[in-house]
């Protein structure tokens, strides 16, 4: 097996740009399907902040199947159990939130992959197989897996080349939110200490030869956080994108009534 975002990230096709994503908040399989027809190439199924639960998450990683679009599967913590559940419903590439330390990451990396390289556990039949057929899944399927591990605090941050020496790690994805809240910039993810204080850490995982990512919430934060050298970002949320474009919409229908004159009518 092979992982899609790991190819997708290790595309050299420059022309193609680089792989841009959002994420999928509104737990809904309609709205994720729309959006993998959107353009976006990837995109993080989120279930750390959101009511998606098990069920809903195949739903939802069939809808985006058919289109274009690669899901990034955030568990909500980082629990081997969680892990081994999302897995065997088909998520290949996982994310895990605020990663502190190595061994935090270590016990990520070891909740993906079956022995010996981890701990996940076996079962003969699951959608992550493709119910059986997938020939010698149990011995092919650690390299489909793909781990994505966030650092979100200074701590973190601190620890960035601990986190990334570990076996498995595949990238780093900086959590802009967290992490300016983190360092008393509440709100404020695009305050100049925090975004000096990522673009440090992308040169870091560069070093360490790891792709790294982030997101933005407009496209002029996009485009500092691809000015700081980052790979791969994220723009907004399906939810952020379409209460973004109702409230244009609205004040702009608003606007035009106070304009116009009615007193003839």
């Amino acid at each position: 097996m092979n992982n899609p975002f790991s190819d997708l990230l290790a595309r050299k096709d420059l022309s193609a740009g680089y792989p841009v994503g959002t994420f999928v908040m509104s737990a809904s399989p309609l709205a994720a399907e729309a959006m993998g027809h959107a353009g976006f190439d990837w995109a993080v199924v989120d279930m750390e902040h959101t009511p998606l639960d098990l069920s809903t998450l195949v739903q939802l990683l069939q809808a985006i199947a058919g289109t274009p679009m690669l899901p990034i599967t955030r568990v909500p913590w980082n629990d081997t159990v969680m892990v081994k559940r999302v897995l065997d419903a088909g998520a290949q590439t996982v994310m895990f939130p605020f990663v502190q330390n190595a061994d935090e990451a270590r016990s990520a990396v070891a909740a993906c992959k079956y022995p010996p390289q981890g701990v996940r556990g076996m079962a003969a039949m699951s959608r992550g197989s493709r119910f059986g057929t997938v020939k010698d899944y149990f011995k092919v399927a650690n390299q489909g897996v793909s781990v994505l591990v966030q650092v979100e605090t200074p701590e973190a941050m601190s620890r960035i080349d601990e986190i990334l020496a570990v076996p498995g790690v595949d990238s780093i994805f900086m959590g802009p939110g967290d992490l300016s809240g983190a360092m008393g910039h509440t709100g404020n993810p695009m305050h100049a200490e925090v975004v000096a204080l990522m673009a440090a850490g992308v040169k870091r995982c560069h070093a360490a030869g790891k792709p790294v990512g982030t997101v933005g919430g407009t496209a002029e934060a996009v485009a500092t956080y691809r000015g700081a050298g980052f790979d791969y970002i994220g723009c907004a949320s399906d939810m952020g994108l379409m209460m973004r474009q109702c409230a244009a919409v609205l004040s702009a229908i608003r606007a035009q009534d106070i304009r116009v004159d009615t007193s003839g009518y």
